[in-house]
Order: C-alpha cells, then sequence, then structure tokens
C-alpha cells in the first residue's frame, strides 16, 4: 500500500503554480489529464458529425412535413435540430479546447457520422428515423460515457449531458410515433 505522506491527496500551491507556468501552449491539457487528447479530437470529430447530420435531417424534417396533423410535429422537429445545433457547437468548442480544429466540412459528413441522413417518404417515415437516428446516438453516447470515464471528465460530463437531451428525443420521437401509428410500442 502506498504512502500516504509520499503521495498527498492535494497538490500543495507552490507545485500547481509551477506547473501552470510550464507547457502554457498545451492550453488546458495538463500533466493531470490523463486521457489521449488525439484520440478524444477524433472521437469528438465523429459526434460533430453526428450531431451535424441530425440537426440537418430534423431541419429537413420540419421543413418538409405535410398532413394533417403535421403542424406539432413540424414545431417538435425544428425544436429538436435546434437542441442538436447546440450539441454540435459544445463538441465543437470541446474540440477546440483540446487543440483540434472542429471539422464542419460537409463533404463526408455522413461517413463520419454514427446516425444517418434519411428523409422519409411521409410524416409516419420521417419519426421513424428520428427515432432510430436517436436510438442510434443514445447507444453510441453511453459508449463514450464508459470510454472516458476518469480519464476526461470534462468531455464524458459533456457527452452526459448531451445524452440526457438524447434519451428526451428519443422519448418524444417514440410519443409521437405511438400517436400516428395508433400503436404503442414499448411493453410496460
Amino acid at each position: 500500500m502506498a504512502n500516504p505522506e509520499k503521495q498527498p491527496f492535494l497538490t500543495d500551491v507552490k507545485t500547481l503554480r509551477a506547473r501552470a507556468r510550464e507547457h502554457i501552449s498545451k492550453g488546458n491539457i495538463t500533466d493531470t489529464y490523463v486521457g489521449d487528447p488525439k484520440k478524444t479530437i477524433d472521437i469528438l470529430q465523429a459526434v460533430l458529425a453526428t450531431e451535424i447530420v441530425c440537426w440537418l435531417r430534423y431541419t429537413v424534417h420540419a421543413v418538409t412535413a405535410t398532413g394533417l396533423s403535421s403542424e406539432g410535429v413540424k414545431a417538435e422537429f425544428m425544436e429538436h435540430a435546434k437542441d442538436e445545433q447546440g450539441h454540435a457547437m459544445e463538441v465543437a468548442e470541446r474540440i477546440n479546447q483540446l487543440g483540434g480544429k472542429p471539422d464542419f466540412n460537409p463533404e463526408g459528413l455522413v461517413s463520419r457520422s454514427a446516425s444517418q441522413y434519411v428523409e422519409g417518404a411521409n410524416l409516419v417515415d420521417m419519426i421513424r428515423e428520428n427515432l432510430i437516428a436517436e436510438r442510434i446516438a443514445v447507444d453510441h453516447y453511453r459508449e463514450l460515457i464508459r470510454y472516458f470515464g476518469d480519464n476526461d471528465p470534462a468531455t464524458r460530463v459533456m457527452i452526459e449531458g448531451i445524452l440526457a437531451k438524447e434519451e428526451e428525443h428519443t422519448n418524444d420521437m417514440h410519443d409521437l410515433l405511438v400517436a400516428h401509428e395508433g400503436k404503442p410500442m414499448l411493453k410496460g
């Protein structure tokens, strides 16, 4: 067992100050960051692409949805599009904080994304495609939370916040699908 006197719980202030002055060009990547910034940036580029694809899909659905009961659904799609845009900006900011350049290039966006861009032929198809995309995001983000763990708590906490919103979106899309198909999908 390690001797507590040799490994203090808290670093003394003088050491913290000295370490802060070293390698200041690394920004927030200090000696206590135990993650792999390059790997994290690569992962976050895929998350950014996923959020952009979801933002675009929800936006086109909000614009093109038609039908007698489409107005409420269109409003829900637009609200979700705004959330996805916000997520994309959060992720882009984190990439920047880690010393990367967020990749907003449309070329290859879908291939970098975990979710797909499917427009859907009608309102129910649109809802279904959004539900599928949200389920993909939920599973993917849960995996990322486990991956980042304590190695990069700031990235983990950001993904946890996004996950909570994606779970809400999943529930919304499920409820809309049940309402528009007239049959419950979840077993109680």
